[in-house]
């Protein structure tokens, strides 16, 4: 079972410029909510000063947008949501220097 992860608005930076992953539903554990997907891209930032760019309190920094499947997490449980097989989870970022 997989999941696709879009990184949009500069966080592929974050990720060595990857902008897109696929991640297998396996590597989060037991849980499979969009918690723990958030919480295993966190770990594969290994700057804690940009990690906290993109994770705070267990969650996605505010200014943050996450969409599954083109549906803003808002409408889904947000972190709560159970991941599923094929799902789409993109994490827009609307930080930006100025």
């Amino acid at each position: 079972m997989v999941v696709k992860v879009e990184l949009l608005g500069g966080l592929d930076m974050l990720f060595k410029k990857q902008k897109e992953l696929s991640l297998e539903l396996a590597e989060l554990g037991e849980d499979k909510t969009l918690k723990s997907l958030i919480h295993f891209m966190a770990e594969k930032i290994e700057s804690p000063t940009q990690k906290e760019l993109f994770y705070l309190d267990g969650t996605v920094r505010p200014g943050i947008i996450v969409l599954v499947n083109d549906q803003d997490w808002e409408l889904l449980d947000k972190e709560e949501y159970l991941l599923e097989d094929k799902d789409q989870v993109v994490f827009v970022s609307t930080l930006h220097g100025g």
